[in-house]
């Protein structure tokens, strides 16, 4: 009977493209570059903690949430790894592209720890990702609160990174607001198709981007 049930909810998370327990870590198939609007993650979260990240005259656009190992469906979460964890030094020195030292902790317990990797190489992996993608300047320039489709988003990276194509990327939204932009890269960090659980793209037509702070 335990067999039993332990292989149905291997196979409810499995179809449900979610974490799965017991993931080895460097056993992924590709990356996803997860790049977060943070006026959004602000006025979702960050404000009723009082997060330095949200106070005014930031300037913040899309800050970098994470380098996620991913499997074609679904992806490892908390791996067991041999290597030692994070440094404070380490994770404070992510700060500047992340908007704080907490979330660099955060994504090494929950996805650096599956790359494999020791601590320094993968965030060192990740700077590097993020700093290959071009921010489209205007993001810059939002001041207001802008309504649009989400699909706009998605061309204006698109427009920005001529390394991509539509099949690289997807734009998220979280309560009507444009969320994050993801994009997949091979364990090289070169853009590759997105697995299908990854490219669902928000089909807002009247997404809120909330402006730069």
């Amino acid at each position: 009977m335990r067999r039993i049930a332990s292989l149905l909810t291997g196979l409810l998370l499995i179809a449900a493209g979610g974490a799965r327990a017991g993931d080895t870590a460097g056993a992924f198939d590709y990356y996803v570059l997860s790049l977060g609007w943070s006026a959004t993650w602000c006025e979702l979260t960050g404000d009723r903690r009082g997060d330095p990240q949200c106070a005014d005259g930031k300037g913040l656009t899309f800050t970098l949430h994470g380098l996620w190992p991913q499997y074609e469906n679904g992806y490892p979460d908390r791996c067991h790894s041999d290597q030692a964890d994070a440094s404070k030094a380490q994770t404070a020195a992510m700060a500047d592209i992340m908007g704080g030292a907490g979330l660099a902790w955060h994504e090494w317990k929950k996805h650096g720890r599956c790359s494999g990797l020791p601590a320094a190489d993968y965030f060192a992996a990740a700077r590097k990702a993020y700093d290959a993608v071009t921010i489209p300047p205007l993001f810059a320039k939002v001041r207001q609160d802008l309504t649009l489709p989400a699909s706009v988003i998605e061309d204006a990276f698109l427009e920005a990174n001529p390394q991509l194509v539509a099949e690289d990327l997807s734009v998220t939204c979280e309560s009507g607001k444009i969320d994050e932009v993801r994009i997949c890269l091979g364990k090289s960090l070169t853009p590759r198709p997105c697995g299908a659980d990854v490219a669902q793209d928000c089909r807002l037509t009247n997404a809120d981007l909330p402006p730069v702070r």
